[in-house]
């Protein structure tokens, strides 16, 4: 995979670190014939949220809080309403573009398109050959990504070295294997185990049903031998049900002559009864027609206080009125006079505002110089500081020269101890051509001394200057500080002023509408007084008038009710001499009577039919009880069958999981990743460390047992111990080994070649020397693995210095913060 350029619109990120909207990357030119390029810039410019950008998944893996789908959302680093992501990348020869638009606001909605470019030139939506087609789903996307570069797990962990990205040696033993089993191509092994695992899933859920089954036909059983024995009295039960019947039809002869008595006894009452209805209807009109006048008076009533309450409510609401508005007018009477009351300092305001405005711009033109000087006092500093380090380094070179010049003057001075000198064997002595050769080299040593202590001297007097500089301007920043104190007391004088002057149109305003105001009061009168207004009179009269008609209204309900009261004391004398009503109740309790004797007499019948049915079924729950039996001993062979094979299926799952075929591929993949491991070691770091991966440890009994470690070899000490044990600097570098391993154990086995690599900063724990090292690695696994170029983010000036080429994200800033403000 090559990436070509890289668009991000509306991404946190970004904007936060580089103060842009929007960023474009170029990488055909910005990395043209680069094998290593740096991403360099301050801590907080974006780098990781580029980098974490520069593939097609749909993660930023360094933000990721969790492996696989739900462990990251875009909607937490984008704050744009329509935000996008667009990457151009090429694969084996073939141009893509994805292309990821999301919004988070309202309801939340990511679209993912992945284009290909066709020979024509145009971008079409990429199509599999299983018919998916990129429509701008997330899911149809992923498909398409993960068919063309393969699962995102085995690319962010053999390609992309995201930022706090889990060690190797983190990993528990089932999430190794299950990594290395993606990255070996072992899915088809573990597809076959799942199914084989599913297969005995179902089995055993068969079996479970089975089991069920014989549980309910262990059950019918029981009910089947209850209901057996629950008949074994049938015929008893049906001579005692016989002899209930009987009773039951005499006691139902009983109950209907009773009634009878009761229904003979009603017909001779119904004559006195008819008088008495005819004397209560008469009583229940004449409290009607009272009910009627009485209510017609209510009515009449309650429309009088109704308008007695309305008429009361207008004379409130016209009296709350007038008090509203004499309140609202004194209200801005009172606001008036306060802001008059400030006149003469507006007044005042608009004189002064000119002079300070002046004196605002003096300052803040004095305030502008002093930063100037304290800017020009850092870069001095900044200066300073590097002649310091020079004036070490060449103290440094010349500490290195001096003993090279004694281990000359040393060689040659023993030019008069050899016993050879002067004799004819002098002229096949080493040592003493090894001491003629010192003397030719002493004089170039005394010219490299003196050059260092010119230099050395000549940076010294640059640095006296330097020095004398930052001291000259050291007071800049406490006169930048009080420029700023003073610029700020002008600047608040200023605005005080301009408000107040901007209140000299209100003054005159509110001088009119006191004028007017007054007036209005004056017009209003004296709420004191009583009111002798039309209205007032009006309202008077209306009063009486409602008060008059309602004690009439109370003199005719009196009259009404003594009335009434006359005509039902009458008509309760008569009924007083009429015979006792007969009781309706008699005849219902005879009613109940009989029905309840109906009931029972029915309840008898029935009985005597559910013995006689009992009779009937003894039999045939005898041949259910032996079906039962045969059906029971059927489903005990079947569950014997399925016990069986679901073992066999079990063993199968086992066999095709991590721990067992997946567990020797890694086994047998095992001494080629440790060998490559080895290389890179040994090609960057040197012979002191080697790794082998180990897939089975032992229990503290003795056993084997399945276990993956990575057992690291000191050839400095000679000891053998767990990359776990290891310090942290030494743990990356060998971590970081083994992972472009796996990366070139796959560019061999020719499955997927990425061609680009990735990482972020994973040289924070290393020596300078290491991280030195840790760059030629980097080269190294290039040429290994035939990859095209590697992008990395560094915060060590070397590493960034052994780059081809750096995308600098200062520079970008510093063009964002040139541009001019809208």
């Amino acid at each position: 995979m090559q990436l070509l350029s890289l668009t991000l619109k509306g991404f946190r990120g970004i904007r936060d670190g580089l103060g842009l909207d929007a960023l474009t990357l170029d990488f055909e030119a910005l990395c043209d014939g680069a094998e290593l390029v740096a991403i360099a810039g301050a801590n907080g410019r974006g780098k990781t949220t580029v980098l974490d950008n520069m593939h097609p998944y749909l993660t930023m893996p360094s933000r990721a809080s969790a492996a696989g789908a739900g462990g990251f959302s875009y909607y937490d680093h984008v704050y744009l309403p329509e935000n996008e992501k667009e990457l151009v990348w090429a694969l084996e020869g073939q141009s893509y573009r994805s292309q990821i638009v999301i919004r988070p606001n309202g309801r939340r909605r990511t679209e993912a398109f992945l284009f290909a470019l066709s020979d024509a030139g145009a971008w079409r939506p990429v199509t599999l050959e299983d018919g998916t087609v990129s429509d701008g789903k997330v899911d149809t996307y992923t498909r398409c990504v993960e068919h063309l570069c393969g699962s995102a797990d085995t690319f962010f962990t053999s390609v992309f070295g995201a930022q706090c990205k889990r060690q190797l040696s983190d990993y528990r033993n089932a999430e190794i294997k299950t990594l290395l089993a993606d990255l070996l191509g072992q899915e088809h092994i573990r597809e076959l185990g799942r199914k084989a695992g599913e297969t005995a899933k179902l089995l055993k859920a068969g079996l479970v049903a089975l089991r069920q089954e014989a549980s309910a036909l262990d059950a019918e059983g029981e009910r089947l031998a209850r209901a057996r024995a629950d008949a074994a009295d049938a015929p008893a039960r049906a001579a005692r049900t016989q002899a209930a019947v009987a009773a039951a039809a005499s006691a139902l002869e009983e109950a209907r002559q009773a009634h009878a008595r009761a229904a003979a006894q009603r017909e001779q009452a119904r004559e006195a009864d008819a008088r008495r209805g005819q004397l209560l209807q008469e009583r229940e009109a004449a409290q009607g027609a009272g009910r009627v006048v009485l209510q017609d008076l209510a009515g009449r009533e309650q429309d009088a206080r109704q308008r007695l309450d309305r008429l009361m409510r207008r004379v409130a609401q016209r009296g709350a009125q007038a008090l509203q508005r004499r309140e609202r007018l004194e209200n801005v009477r009172s606001r008036c006079h306060a802001l008059l009351e400030r006149e003469h300092l507006v007044h005042n305001a608009l004189r002064r505002l000119p002079l300070v405005e002046q004196l605002l711009e003096l300052r803040t033109e004095r305030a502008r110089h002093r930063r100037d000087q304290v800017a020009e006092w850092e870069q001095a500093k900044g200066q300073l500081r590097i002649l310091v380090q020079r004036v070490q380094g060449i103290e440094r070179e010349a500490g290195q020269a001096v003993l090279q010049a004694q281990a000359l003057r040393r060689r040659l001075g023993l030019t008069a101890e050899v016993p050879c000198a002067g004799m004819p064997l002098q002229g096949a002595c080493q040592l003493l051509a090894d001491a003629r050769e010192a003397q030719a080299l002493i004089p170039s040593a005394d010219a490299v001394l003196r050059r260092l202590g010119d230099e050395k001297a000549e940076v010294e007097r640059e640095g006296r200057a330097v020095k004398a500089r930052v001291q000259s301007l050291s007071a800049a920043s406490g006169q930048l500080e009080a420029a700023e104190h003073r610029q700020e007391r002008a600047r608040s004088r200023a605005s005080r002023l301009a408000l107040l002057a901007a209140k000299a149109e209100e003054i005159q305003v509110a001088r009119q509408r006191l004028t007017e105001v007054q007036a209005e009061l004056d017009g209003l009168g004296d709420p004191e007084r009583d009111d002798s207004s039309a209205e007032a009179v009006a309202e008077r009269e209306e009063r009486d008038a409602i008060t008059a008609a309602m004690q009439a209204i109370d003199a005719r309900r009196t009259q009404q009710s003594d009335l009434l009261k006359q005509a039902l004391a009458r008509l309760d004398a008569v009924l007083r001499t009429l015979p006792e009503p007969f009781d309706p109740q008699q005849l219902v309790i005879a009613e109940s009577a009989r029905d309840r004797a109906i009931a029972a007499h029915g309840n008898a019948q029935g009985s005597h039919v559910d013995a006689l049915k009992e009779l009937e079924s003894l039999a045939a729950l005898r041949q259910q009880l032996d079906a039962l039996a045969q059906r029971r001993a059927a489903a005990h062979r079947r569950a014997l069958r399925i016990e069986s094979a679901m073992g066999d299926w079990a063993l199968l799952a086992r066999c095709m999981s991590n721990d067992g075929l997946i567990a020797l591929a890694i086994d047998d993949a095992g001494p080629a990743l440790s060998g490559l491991a080895n290389d890179l070691l040994l090609a960057c770091y040197g012979p002191r460390f080697t790794v082998s991966i180990l897939t089975q440890g032992e229990t503290a009994k003795g056993e084997k047992r399945e276990d993956f470690d990575i057992l690291v070899h000191d050839a400095d000490s000679g000891e053998s111990k767990s990359v776990r044990l290891m310090s942290g600097g030494e743990r990356v570098w060998i971590n970081e080994c083994l992972v472009r391993a796996v990366a070139l154990y796959l560019a061999q086995a020719g499955e997927r070649r990425y061609e680009t690599l990735f990482s972020d900063e994973a040289d924070g724990a290393l020596d300078p020397d290491r991280k030195r090292m840790f760059g030629a690695m980097k080269r190294e696994v290039l040429r290994l693995g035939g990859y095209h170029r590697e992008f990395f983010v560094s915060q060590t000036p070397e590493l960034a210095g052994m780059a081809d080429a750096v995308i600098d994200l200062e520079a970008l800033r510093a063009d964002a913060d040139a541009l001019p403000m809208e």
